[in-house]
C-alpha cells in the first residue's frame, strides 16, 4: 500500500504518518489500528515482536529492507555468503531457476515470474551491500561447505547434468574464494571456518546504530522460490538478539581463522576434486 492510502484508512495526515516512520512519539489506539491493517501484531510492528515469513520473496524483501540501514551482519550456518558473492553466482543461479520454472508444463509462466521475483531482490541486496559495505562476520560450518562442494548451487533442483555440473564448479571457485579472504582479512570482512560436530545454528544478526535485529533462516539464497518449505523467523526482542549474539561469539572464539582455516578450506577443495 501506498503511504497516502495507509494515511487516509488511518484518519491521519501524511505528515502525520511520516512521523511515525521515523519513530516518533504515537498514540496506542493508532498502533493497534495500523497492525490491524498491516495483517501484523503490534509487536512486531514496535519492533519487539516475531515477523514469520514461510516464502523466501517475503523473507528475502525483508531481509533487503533490514540490510539497507545495516551497520554490521553477523551470519553464522550458511556455507557461503551471499553478498559478496561472484557474478558467476547469481548467472548459475539465474539459469538453475529458469530452467525449472520452463519444466513447471501449465505453470511455467507463473513458476518463471517468481523466480524473476526472487533474484531481483537478491541482486538489489547485493548491489546495496556494495554501495554502503557493511561490516560483515561470518562463520562457516566446515560441513556445509562439504555439503556445497558435494552438490554444488541449488542442491535441491533437479537440473540437467550440464547445469549440474557447473553448479558443483561455481560452488567451488565460489569456496576458493573463501579461501582468499580467510587468508587476506580486508578491511570490513571477517570470515572463520566453525569445524567439529555439525551445528543446527542457522541466523543472521544485523545491528544498527540504535537496534539489533535477529533473522532465523531456513531459506538459502539458492533456495527456490515455489518449492523451499520452512518457516523464517525476524524479531527485534531483546533476549532473542542478546542469547544468539552470546552463541555467535563463543562460536566465532572456537572457530579456525586466517591461514588456518584456508589451509583447512583449501583441503576440503583438494578432497572433493579427488573424488
Amino acid at each position: 500500500m501506498r503511504a497516502e492510502e495507509i494515511a487516509a484508512r488511518l484518519g491521519v495526515s501524511r505528515a502525520a504518518l511520516y512521523r511515525y516512520e521515523k519513530g516518533e512519539v504515537i498514540k496506542l489506539d493508532t498502533v493497534q489500528r495500523l497492525a490491524e491493517l498491516l495483517k501484523i501484531s503490534p509487536l512486531s510492528l514496535l519492533g519487539i515482536g516475531v515477523e514469520y515469513y514461510s516464502r523466501t520473496i517475503g523473507f528475502f524483501e525483508r531481509m533487503r529492507q533490514i540490510e539497507e540501514g545495516a551497520d554490521q551482519i553477523l551470519q553464522v550456518g550458511d556455507p557461503l555468503c551471499y553478498l559478496v558473492t561472484s557474478e558467476n553466482y547469481d548467472s548459475v543461479l539465474t539459469d538453475c531457476m529458469f530452467q525449472l520454472a520452463d519444466e513447471g508444463g501449465d505453470e511455467a509462466t507463473t513458476l518463471r515470474s517468481m523466480a524473476e521475483q526472487v533474484l531481483g531482490i537478491l541482486s538489489l541486496r547485493k548491489r546495496v551491500y556494495q554501495a554502503r559495505r557493511p561490516g560483515i562476520i561470518a562463520i562457516l560450518p566446515e560441513h556445509a561447505i562439504q555439503r556445497l562442494l558435494q552438490n554444488g548451487i541449488a542442491a535441491g533442483l533437479v537440473l540437467d547434468d550440464n547445469l549440474r555440473d557447473r553448479c558443483r564448479r561455481v560452488a567451488a571457485a565460489e569456496i576458493e574464494a573463501i579461501a582468499v579472504l580467510l587468508e587476506t582479512e580486508p578491511m570490513g570482512l571477517q570470515f572463520s571456518l566453525m569445524a567439529g560436530p555439525e551445528t543446527t545454528t542457522n541466523c543472521v544478526l544485523l545491528r544498527q546504530r540504535d537496534r539489533a535485529t535477529l533473522a532465523i533462516n531456513p531459506f538459502r539464497s539458492d533456495a527456490c522460490s515455489n518449492l523451499s518449505a520452512g518457516v523464517a523467523l525476524v524479531t527485534g526482542a531483546p533476549e532473542a538478539v542478546s542469547t544468539h549474539q552470546r552463541a555467535a561469539e563463543g562460536m566465532w572464539r572456537d572457530s579456525i581463522k586466517g591461514a588456518a582455516a584456508a589451509k583447512r578450506v583449501r583441503a576440503l577443495l583438494a578432497a572433493h576434486r579427488i573424488q
